[in-house]
């Protein structure tokens, strides 16, 4: 097999929680070399679980965030058997310094001058603390791409903000179009959509920069502000509040362009379909697939135009037919007739779906402290560059070896020093 696209370029990785972590996760999917560089005297929050051994209680309440450990186990070391962190951490190294010392920052310069890119998504002003901001780590490596993703950028009234998806996503104005029109806004959950946005982009903006310094030699830093790539996600809003002066409104699931466009219950206990038709071609299809009813060819159902005004009529008449269904049943006789539809899949239901299976998504994977399991797999499928996970999440400090002996031709004498110094280990400091 062909080598992968990325193999060669090293990538140290800074990143936390989740935005920062999965572009680095995307960078290591496909060939790169990525190093988490990380502290035995400061926990993460969020990104290797919430605390590093979490209560009984707050188990006992636990989500897949909160815990989610294999067999609700935490284990001796739960930072290692977070499920979040072992999704996105596949394939990366783990190595172990304490940034906060003259020697620790020494180990950092060195790394840095062995590095092609370094990815970090901390609170503004963390790396410059650190001794580790741009304008330092040029000067080690000219040709280096550095990648800051704060939440409103490096510069700007807000630089200075902090906080987590859910408080990005409302100041890009994305909260106060979520939920229903006869809820408040207390009501729409937390989807931390920017995380796996920001990911997706900061990747992109490394494989830029890649191709520009393959071309001049020149590195570059990358100002990747996470509310400014949230945006364009949701731009037609923009455009109608500067053209026509609109505020949106919660929509529910309704579309401002779309009749008839919701969510539909069906047969049996909490089972659902979402049914979406954009064009009048398309709501002639749906039309039948559900024997043509006398009800549908009214006038004010005839043009998109007129469907959009009488949308809860539309969804009761369509409510009367799915409550008689199967939920799959009536997805898969929707599309034989080109109706977009779609059965909402519980997360089990996503895992057995035969499609996915068939397609080999899911994909074994043995953990050094999890066990076997079947883990989402990679993200695209490349025709000469397929691809695989090659290697479970790192556990913390698991290729210190690697990293001091290997890339840094430390003596044997040296790395016990650092280890009784407290640079190098496997768990964190006090937990």
């Amino acid at each position: 097999m062909a080598a992968l696209p990325l193999s060669g370029i090293r990538v140290l990785d800074f990143t936390v929680v989740w935005a920062g972590p999965y572009a680095t996760m995307m960078l290591a999917d496909y060939g790169a070399e990525v190093i988490r560089v990380e502290s035995l005297q400061h926990f993460p929050s969020t990104t290797r679980g919430l605390v590093p051994r979490p209560p009984a209680a707050l188990l006992a309440n636990a989500t897949h965030l909160l815990a989610g450990y294999p067999d609700w186990e935490p284990g001796e070391r739960p930072w290692n058997r977070h499920p979040m962190f072992n999704f996105h951490a596949r394939h990366k190294l783990s190595m172990t310094v304490d940034l906060l010392r003259p020697e620790g920052h020494d180990i950092a310069r060195r790394l840095v001058t062995l590095s092609d890119v370094i990815v970090e998504n901390n609170s503004l002003g963390v790396m410059a603390r650190l001794g580790l901001d741009y304008d330092t780590v040029r000067g080690w490596k000219p040709d280096l791409i550095y990648v800051a993703m704060p939440g409103f950028g490096c510069t700007g009234p807000y630089h200075a903000f902090q906080g987590f998806g859910s408080n990005v996503e409302a100041l890009c104005g994305l909260t106060a179009i979520r939920g229903y029109a006869d809820l408040d806004l207390r009501a729409s959950t937390s989807v931390f959509y920017m995380d796996a946005a920001s990911g997706a982009g900061a990747a992109f903006a490394v494989l830029c920069a890649l191709h520009y310094r393959q071309r001049t030699g020149q590195g570059q830093f990358i100002d990747f502000a996470q509310a400014e790539n949230m945006l364009p996600h949701i731009g037609e809003f923009f455009m109608d509040a500067a053209m026509n002066g609109r505020d949106a409104a919660p929509m529910g699931n309704h579309h401002p362009a779309m009749a008839p466009h919701n969510c539909y219950p069906c047969q049996g206990e909490d089972t659902w379909l979402v049914i979406a038709v954009a064009t009048d071609a398309e709501w002639q299809h749906l039309c039948h697939a559900l024997g043509d009813p006398a009800w549908a060819t009214a006038e004010k159902f005839a043009t998109l135009h007129s469907r959009l005004q009488h949308q809860d009529e539309l969804d009761r008449h369509l409510t009367a037919w799915t409550v008689t269904q199967e939920a799959r049943a009536a997805m898969e006789h929707l599309q034989a007739y080109s109706v977009a539809a779609g059965m909402v899949f519980s997360e089990p239901e996503a895992y057995a779906d035969p499609h996915l299976n068939a397609r080999g998504f899911f994909e074994t994977v043995t953990h050094r402290e999890c066990g076997t399991h079947r883990y989402p797999g990679i993200l695209w499928k490349m025709s000469k560059t397929p691809g695989s996970i090659r290697s479970a999440a790192c556990c913390l400090g698991e290729h210190n070896d690697y990293v001091y002996r290997e890339l840094l031709g430390m003596s044997e004498a040296e790395i016990t020093r650092l280890r009784q110094a407290g640079h190098i280990g496997e768990s964190y400091i006090g937990a």
